[in-house]
């Protein structure tokens, strides 16, 4: 029977409702994390038992919470996946080193206001377009191959989701415009499209170098277009449907 897990974002998760499928059995979602904060550890002397804050939907809140306690990896690991599917496209927002440790500065964190707490007394910004930033994430790419070597996740397909941010988007008549060379990514934080997409380059092409024998999915660059219609709203990684069609195909190739 297989198990498939997802290291990734909401593009590979939605693949299946979006193309109108049932998604696989028993799929296990691994998000709003970076790779740096998967391998780190625990932030010692924080409070998580506050309540869950209204601006955070259980599932939202569930991926902070994991990413600041560092459950994903044993979850992928009792997951025992036959196989595993990754993609960065959440490696866009910034890192905070406090404690000793990384966690993601994602919009969830901030809005779950649990940055008051104490333990972030210290906390500083590892900005994610940052050399120190890019060293940090090859470190934790080589420890996750280390540790796919020795445990049961060697017995895993890898499947990388290659995916890029898109420069055009269409209205709800189809119209096509482009996006400006910056972009919101959450409150007043902005990404510039081009160095975000270059920095996809380099992680997908180091991931590729860490795992050879892993098989890759794609869309063609004709579809990688925004849709303001998209169930998320718009964004440059919320693509028109055909993008989700031809991509689950190749993954529907690769026995997903």
């Amino acid at each position: 029977m297989f198990r498939i897990a997802v290291v990734g974002s909401c593009i590979t998760r939605d693949l299946w409702p979006i193309v109108g499928e049932t998604p696989p059995e028993d799929l296990l979602y691994i998000s709003r994390t970076s790779l740096p904060s998967l391998m780190a550890s625990p932030l010692p002397g924080l409070d998580l038992s506050r309540e869950r804050p209204e601006a955070l939907g259980p599932f939202s809140h569930r991926a902070m919470v994991e990413d600041l306690r560092k459950t994903a990896l044993s979850r992928l690991l009792a997951h025992r996946p036959t196989h595993v599917v990754f993609d960065f496209i959440d490696e866009r927002v910034d890192l905070l080193a406090v404690g000793g440790t990384l966690v993601t500065h994602s919009w969830e964190l901030e809005a779950s206001g649990q940055m008051s707490d104490p333990a972030f007394g210290e906390a500083h910004t590892v900005a994610r377009n940052s050399p120190g930033c890019e060293l940090l994430w090859r470190r934790a790419l080589a420890e996750f191959a280390a540790l796919i070597a020795a445990t049961p996740l060697a017995g895993a397909r890898l499947i990388l989701h290659e995916a890029q941010w898109a420069t055009q988007f269409v209205d709800e008549t189809d119209a096509l415009h482009d996006f400006p060379a910056e972009v919101e990514l959450f409150g007043d934080r902005r990404g510039s499209v081009a160095a975000h997409n270059a920095l996809l380059r380099r992680y997908e092409g180091a991931f590729r170098q860490a795992f050879p024998a892993a098989r890759t999915v794609n869309a063609a660059p004709a579809l990688r277009i925004a849709d303001k219609r998209h169930r998320w709203g718009l964004s440059p990684f919320h693509y028109v449907p055909d993008y989700y069609r031809e991509v689950l195909s190749q993954l529907h190739a690769l026995g997903v």
